[in-house]
């Protein structure tokens, strides 16, 4: 789905999948969904399958949405589409998060594997001439530093437990105590320590006002010389500037799906550094990848429709501690 998009139920296989529905509202929407058009289809819908760029479900949506039981958000976060009026409403809300974590924790085990290898700086050096066998660097035993223990950060750690490189795997995660981290195959410790002995940082925390520049300046001073900082998460979670000053020096290697501010402006240093590599939001879904969304997205409202659990619902509490 296209920016600033919404689609009523129901896609037009969806009848012959889920049985007989009486008198289906089938539409898209496109646009404000208080234009007349939407107005009538939304007054009529049930099940609201929404997408990357859908407006805000307001008070003024809602009032003219009277009998909307449920949300689908076939794309990621819903923070930007919830307002507490869905909450109020009691409407069922759900999210194809999880279908969407599979392409990024993809991104970021390959991210991962890049810098582990040192490909920045073998890149960097290719016309100055090939770096000496010895001097080369390998993967194996290297120290991986994981921030979050979410979706995506749980199959990045499975990902790389899975590995023949024998990662040592730290976790910073308040929420996951030890016993638990370690079931997951990774040492629960504290973010200093975390920093001070990764070789590599990789990101997976959400954006919330505690966790708002968590990798400051003190804390990516502590990664070691040689270290990579990898975010696929949200740009706000590292101090830009920061990183910057650090990166610039060359003691620092970035990869940046995400930045603070997103986009970065035209000319800005990270764009133009060798050892830093920056691309524009694509670790999640992308391309022929959108079909899992939508696959997920009927599925979804499969269940609901036949009055199964969601498999990915959102609760009012759970905002707290999502992207």
């Amino acid at each position: 789905m296209g920016a600033a998009e919404a689609a009523a139920v129901l896609p037009s296989d969806l009848r012959a999948r889920l049985g007989e529905f009486a008198e289906p509202v089938p539409g898209t929407l496109t646009g404000a969904l208080t234009a007349p058009g939407a107005r009538e289809t939304l007054a009529r819908a049930e099940i609201l399958i929404t997408g990357w760029g859908c407006p805000p479900l307001t008070e003024e949506v809602l009032d003219g949405s009277p009998h909307l039981r449920a949300v689908v958000h076939a794309a990621g976060s819903v923070r930007r589409l919830v307002t507490e009026g869905v909450w109020e409403r009691g409407i069922v809300v759900s999210s194809a998060a999880e279908a969407n974590a599979g392409p990024v924790a993809d991104f970021t085990l390959a991210a991962l594997t890049f810098a582990a290898k040192g490909a920045f700086t073998a890149a960097a050096a290719y016309e100055a001439g090939w770096p000496a066998f010895p001097d080369r660097r390998g993967a194996d035993g290297r120290t991986i530093g994981v921030i979050g223990a979410s979706r995506i950060g749980r199959r990045v750690i499975a990902g790389l437990r899975a590995s023949d490189a024998g990662y040592r795997i730290l976790l910073y995660d308040p929420y996951v105590a030890g016993p638990d981290a370690a079931g997951l195959g990774a040492e629960a410790v504290g973010l200093d320590e975390l920093c001070g002995a990764s070789d590599i940082v990789t990101v997976h925390a959400p954006h919330t006002p505690e966790t708002y520049r968590l990798l400051d300046a003190r804390h990516l001073a502590l990664i070691p010389d040689g270290g990579t900082v990898i975010n696929t998460a949200r740009g706000a979670l590292i101090d830009t500037f920061a990183l910057t000053r650090e990166c610039a020096t060359g003691r620092l290697d970035a990869m940046l799906d995400v930045t603070d501010p997103e986009p970065l402006p035209a000319g800005h240093p990270l764009l133009h550094m060798p050892n830093v590599l920056v691309t524009p939001h694509v670790a999640g879904a992308q391309g022929s990848e959108a079909r899992r969304l939508g696959a997920w997205a009927v599925e979804e409202v499969a269940r609901l429709v036949n009055g199964v659990p969601p498999a990915g619902r959102v609760r009012r509490g759970d905002l707290d501690r999502l992207a």
